[in-house]
């Protein structure tokens, strides 16, 4: 069975040192490449989808997770309040996003032609998890979060969940993630919810509405303390079923916030507030995304893109010059002259490294480049300019293929 943690180390993707503390990884270079890839994906991804992004701070006072209700529900997952000098107040690591993007509606008045508003950012939040359930990037203190909250009207709150649906099935196609289908996380017995039972009926069924004759399996119990929540199901390398991606109605948020806008008429309406996350927090994702592609991640996302591989020393200045244009059109590229040729084809399958470009004489000569495949295919010497837009294509196409669609 592959573990992240053992090919993470291998493939210089992560590290952890007990200097830094556990749950706590420390993201390397060629990881933090793949990281920065798929972030920007998801950036773009929203930005087409018409999100905004923000940026806020990952601690509040304490009133602010008062205001939220996560000091009354989540304290137990919360780290200790610090309080930087005498007199001032005490502060808090965040659990969740959802306060601060509270605030950033709330920053000004809201028109009912504003809505739906979509607010997403990629940032940090923290959990006190204890040491004996952390274990490499699956289960982490320091969380990276691709985080979003939609505030909408409850008419347009159908259309919301479906279009993230769409946008969470695209952005799940690109990064080869394997469907295991859908799970509708209702509320269980207990008091560690909140709200009213008319409210979370009328979430319950605006998301069933939302799913719109999608199959998927209720789950009692498993909702989120403030809402109901649709959580997208997934298969690991193990064939075993996990929730990566989730979309959470929430009505209590804009009530203890006192979040509003003004209608047509001019009255005073609450929005409700959609919680969702397209692929997760960036260390799950990527403890995932290790796994179930051993390594060799889609070329898109990959840490390096191309290799440089000259045959001798007269090659150096052909291969340097390969790897700059290759980099100008936007590819992350080594240039590789350490040992024999063979070692070096070998050593970029073992880095699962997609493409390798052998530069010996006669490629040098006229300009062109032999392109080997990490899967062990070979193509035919091409121009150099030929071999960059071949695989800037496949980038280009966020595909898992080594070789453009024809």
């Amino acid at each position: 069975m592959i573990d992240h943690r053992r090919l993470g180390r291998d493939l210089d993707l992560f590290a952890t040192d007990p200097l830094c503390g556990a749950g706590l990884p420390i993201w390397l270079p060629a990881g933090a490449a793949a990281r920065h890839a798929v972030e920007e994906y998801l950036r773009e991804l929203e930005r087409r989808a018409g999100y905004q992004q923000v940026y806020t701070p990952p601690l509040g006072r304490r009133e602010l997770f008062e205001v939220s209700g996560h000091l009354g529900y989540f304290v137990a997952e919360m780290f200790p309040a610090m309080r930087p000098g005498e007199g001032d107040d005490e502060l808090l690591l965040r659990p969740a996003l959802c306060p601060h993007h509270a605030l950033v509606y709330r920053s000004r008045g809201r028109s009912y032609r504003e809505l739906p508003l979509r607010v997403s950012e990629i940032g940090g939040m923290y959990r006190a998890e204890r040491s004996g359930v952390l274990g490499g990037l699956s289960r982490v203190r320091a969380i990276t979060l691709n985080d979003a909250h939609n505030f909408c009207t409850l008419e347009q709150v159908g259309q919301e969940v479906s279009e993230i649906l769409r946008l969470i099935r695209a952005a799940h196609a690109a990064l080869g993630v394997r469907p295991a289908g859908v799970r509708l996380s209702l509320r269980g017995p207990g008091e560690k919810y909140v709200g009213d039972d008319a409210q979370w009926a009328r979430a319950e069924d605006l998301l069933r509405a939302a799913l719109d004759g999608e199959p998927y399996t209720e789950a009692p119990g498993e909702a989120a303390f403030y809402g109901p929540k649709i959580d997208i199901q997934v298969r690991d390398a193990a064939d075993r079923e996990y929730t990566l991606s989730t979309v959470q109605l929430d009505f209590d948020k804009p009530e203890r916030f006192d979040l509003a806008y003004t209608d047509a008429g001019g009255a005073r309406r609450r929005p409700v507030m959609v919680h969702r996350s397209l692929a997760g927090s960036m260390e799950r994702l990527f403890a995932y995304l290790i796994e179930v592609h051993g390594g060799a991640f889609p070329p898109w996302y990959a840490p390096v893109q191309l290799v440089v591989l000259p045959v001798g020393d007269d090659q150096a200045q052909a291969a340097a010059d390969l790897a700059r244009q290759a980099t100008e059109a936007g590819l992350r590229v080594e240039v590789d002259h350490a040992g024999s040729l063979g070692a070096r084809v070998r050593d970029a399958v073992r880095r699962r490294i997609p493409y390798a470009a052998v530069v010996g004489a006669r490629e040098a000569a006229d300009g062109r480049v032999a392109l080997r495949l990490r899967d062990g295919r070979s193509l035919e010497p091409q121009p150099a300019a030929e071999a960059i837009g071949l695989i800037s294509a496949v980038v280009a196409a966020h595909s898992g293929d080594l070789l453009p669609a024809r």
